[in-house]
């Protein structure tokens, strides 16, 4: 039975970066984030008993190496779950630049996750399919529920999941990504959380998340923009600073990131309110209300080193289509 799901991308206003248990995908913090229309990853599983290995096709194209072993790897856990034997052939496919910090693998990976467990018969809870899901990818884990989403970081495998804080109608905020770079990433997120610890300032960072994460939830509640722009925009910017100080130390912006970054100012000197944040990449996701998309969008898309602007809305998590 082939089973086809699409799985959003997210951002994360409050970030994960570092982790308790590489191999469990513990992160070192809780955080908050918010599915995307406009990105998503489309797949379809296939089990078959005739098949002799697993076959991954990305983007039309058949993968093998490194990418395949991990989709292999987690399709294993699956099966074990299933207790199934049969190879399994996925299709899969992004509407989005892959590996340009966007969070593909957030969306692939729940994608996954969902398709494999259905095809195989699993009746698994939403708990139990981000618990899955972040196993693959940690990040994947937020991609299963609605809209918005905190990622509890537990403090065991069983009590590292994320869930839904409100669904994808709550309130009508975008996010405007200003890609300025669709290569994929020199060094990947994965290599980045192992080397965080390194930065003189990570545990700075994680000392003051418990009441970052309670005060953006609180804004979120209360859908105070304002408080939830500037805690988003400081989190990103605090993130970045343990990236650069890392050994080795990780350099993800471009210079269209500062330009886009400096019109985001400008705009707000303006009176037109808006915040930036950048996950793992060079891309810009501005936040905006709907009254100031459009202006918003204009001012992007004329900007030189912008080559498209993907406009989001919070949407609903991984599901069957």
């Amino acid at each position: 039975m082939k089973i086809t799901v699409k799985a959003p991308a997210n951002i994360a206003f409050i970030k994960y970066w570092g982790k308790r248990n590489e191999k469990l995908r513990l992160p070192a913090n809780s955080s908050i984030s918010m599915n995307l229309s406009g990105a998503y990853t489309t797949t379809s599983v296939e089990f078959d008993s005739k098949l002799k290995s697993d076959i991954l096709i990305l983007n039309n194209k058949e993968v093998v190496g490194r990418e395949m072993e991990r989709v292999s790897k987690h399709l294993d856990l699956i099966r074990s779950i299933a207790k199934s034997k049969n190879y399994a052939q996925v299709k899969s496919t992004n509407n989005f630049p892959k590996g340009a910090g966007i969070a593909s693998s957030a969306s692939g990976f729940a994608a996954l996750t969902v398709a494999a467990a259905k095809a195989v018969n699993l009746n698994l809870s939403e708990k139990k399919l981000s618990i899955l899901a972040r196993l693959g990818s940690g990040s994947a884990c937020r991609s299963i529920p609605n809209g918005f989403v905190e990622w509890k970081m537990g403090n065991s495998s069983e009590s590292s999941y994320a869930r839904s804080l409100f669904g994808s109608e709550y309130w009508n905020i975008y996010d405007l990504i200003a890609v300025v770079g669709e290569n994929s990433k020199k060094i990947s997120s994965t290599e980045g959380h192992a080397v965080a610890e390194s930065s003189p300032f990570y545990k700075t960072r994680l000392s003051g998340m418990k009441d970052k994460v309670a005060e953006i939830k609180s804004a979120l509640k209360r859908k105070d923009f304002t408080k939830f722009g500037e805690i988003t925009e400081a989190e990103a910017i605090n993130m970045h600073t343990v990236m650069m100080t890392s050994v080795p130390p990780l350099y993800y912006l471009l210079p269209g990131t500062l330009d886009v970054i400096s019109h985001v100012l400008e705009l707000r000197e303006k009176g037109i309110e808006c915040y930036f944040t950048i996950d793992a990449g060079p891309n810009v996701h501005v936040i905006c209300k709907e009254e100031n998309k459009r202006k918003i969008q204009k001012v992007l898309s004329d900007i030189k080193s912008v080559k498209t602007v993907l406009i989001n809305r919070a949407a609903c998590g991984a599901r069957v289509i």
